[in-house]
């Protein structure tokens, strides 16, 4: 699935970032996505009924089925937070400027206006 070109893209990061990093800067986002008060109440279940499915014994496979399901669940979460609110974090996460709202977009840009040929001779 494309991610929208202004997201800061999970995981490829910094270009020193490993595994841990990324896997700490995703629980950090999603500690900081369910204290956000933009992101859907709906979209918050999903972490907790993550953590709650983590804490009840199972008779399954074990840690690996949990891991995978947490991974999921993270990763469904992101996604369904809006791509702007996301943005905001991740970049306050790995202390990126934040984006000035004072920048015109392409369309301001645009200087419309009539052109009235000069005669030669005046």
């Amino acid at each position: 699935m494309p991610m929208n070109p202004t997201t800061p893209s999970l995981p490829p990061g910094l270009p020193n970032s490993g595994f841990f990093q990324e896997l700490a800067l995703r629980a950090k986002l999603v500690l900081r996505l369910m204290g956000d008060r933009r992101v859907n109440f709906l979209a918050k279940v999903l972490p907790v009924g993550a953590i709650a499915y983590f804490l009840i014994p199972d008779l399954a496979i074990g840690p690996l089925d949990d891991a995978a399901i947490l991974w999921l669940v993270a990763y469904l979460f992101v996604e369904l937070c809006p791509d702007e609110v996301v943005a905001e974090h991740v970049r306050r996460l790995r202390n990126l400027p934040p984006i000035s709202a004072d920048k015109p977009d392409d369309d301001e840009l645009v200087i419309e206006g009539e052109f009235y040929p000069r005669d030669p001779s005046s």
